[in-house]
């Protein structure tokens, strides 16, 4: 799967009328709601918070009318407490009182939620139809012996393909220029990764130098920094023109290293007030071969990078126990 432009926690809603088949699900209590009751879930969902979109800005001064994406404007999300308790995933059971499972689902069709239907075996052909019509995106046979580990999985997919869905223009708009990247399923695996090994819990495409901010749960913050074979040979061209030292150099023309000049909350680029300090904000790259060539390294983030402080993940579960 593609990597989206941003991801944060999420709610999941799980509607079911037996408690003891929701109650073994993995999913910790400030990441989910539950009912035992369709009318009562159908009215918190309408009334539930929307996600915050990405800002696009329309040029009409041009000859052609111009759509761009305010990157800076995506990872100003962060600083937003109510990300955490938009509702991307719909789970619901097909046998439901007054309301069935897929009525549930129609009654709420122009909400973007993903959704899965919890269906028994005299359900199931009802259940490939309405996927297959749109009414629903998953559905999960709730005889199953594996059915809970099924659905784990589904929700942790279609929490992602809803991110995907929701901000595709700006993730198309991105990739076709310097963040490329999001394309990636290679780049996006690697992040994953970097999920798993640090504790990250969302993320959001960042401006000069171009990356990904990856923050934990206590909002603690680093960036990587993603260069392609072109990105790498402009940090060599712009340390050359700028009176870089031989050693800085030679090191970027060899990819020994990848740079985050940072001193002075510039765009990235060496200027002379590095002089020879440059090792100070250098690493040695990781290489991730995909669509092309990709170089990347994490990074500490200086607090002038960030314009506002995250509103944290941990704050958000204190404050919902």
């Amino acid at each position: 799967m593609k990597l989206p432009i941003y991801a944060h926690p999420t709610v999941t809603v799980l509607v079911d009328d037996h408690s003891s088949f929701l109650q073994n699900l993995p999913v910790p209590p400030h990441a989910r709601k539950i009912f035992h009751r369709s009318d009562e879930a159908l009215a918190w969902m309408m009334e539930s918070p929307r996600h915050a979109r990405a800002p696009l800005r329309v040029n009409h001064d041009l000859p052609a009318c111009s759509v761009t994406v305010d990157v800076e404007g995506i990872f100003r999300i962060c600083s937003q407490r109510e990300r955490f308790s938009v509702p991307s995933v719909l789970v619901v059971d097909f046998y439901m009182p007054r309301l069935n499972g897929l009525d549930f689902c129609r009654a709420l069709q122009y909400l973007p939620c993903k959704k899965i239907l919890l269906a028994g075996p005299a359900e199931e052909r009802l259940a490939m139809e309405a996927m297959n019509d749109g009414l629903i995106d998953r559905y999960v046979r709730k005889q199953d012996d594996d059915a809970p580990q099924q659905l784990e999985r589904q929700i942790a997919q279609m929490q992602q393909a809803w991110f995907l869905d929701q901000e595709r223009v700006a993730h198309d708009l991105l990739a076709m220029h310097e963040y490329s990247f999001l394309q990636c399923r290679r780049v996006a695996e690697v992040v994953r990764q970097l999920y798993l090994r640090h504790g990250f819990v969302e993320h959001y495409v960042f401006p000069q130098p171009n990356g990904i901010l990856l923050i934990d749960t206590a909002g603690d913050a680093q960036l990587m920094v993603v260069e392609t074979e072109a990105g790498m040979q402009a940090q060599f061209e712009i340390a050359r023109d700028s009176g870089a030292p031989l050693s800085l150099l030679q090191a970027l023309e060899q990819r020994h290293v990848l740079p985050f000049f940072n001193h002075m909350g510039h765009d990235g680029m060496y200027d002379k007030a590095v002089g020879g300090n440059w090792q100070r904000y250098c690493q040695e790259p990781q290489v991730c071969h995909g669509e092309e060539t990709y170089y990347w390294a994490l990074f500490g983030v200086p607090p002038s990078y960030l314009r506002e402080q995250p509103y944290t993940h941990a704050q958000y579960v204190r404050e919902a126990a």
